[in-house]
């Protein structure tokens, strides 16, 4: 596995996008706008080598950002207001 080279601001990012949360949702999780999300996400993606969103879950669980078996936490739950998350 290589390194991704992401920051720690951008790797919370792109665990919370490949749990499913949207970029909203992302947002109001880690108190920022969501346009401040947008751009973390744009640069994730340029380091991970792809300018499609669907590949950010896959190439989270490749560089072990997130598996398959992960979910959001019972604060972040809270907070986003969602019953379900994750994978499943």
């Amino acid at each position: 596995m290589e390194e991704h080279g992401l920051t720690k601001r951008e790797v919370e990012i792109v665990r919370l996008l490949s749990l499913g949360c949207s970029v909203k949702e992302t947002a109001k999780l880690l108190k920022l706008a969501p346009s401040t999300v947008d751009n973390h996400k744009s640069r994730a993606m340029t380091k991970l080598g792809t300018d499609k969103a669907v590949l950010v879950a896959r190439l989270a669980m490749w560089y072990g950002i997130t598996t398959p078996e992960e979910t959001l936490t019972k604060a972040e739950k809270r907070k986003s207001g969602r019953p379900d998350d994750g994978w499943n």
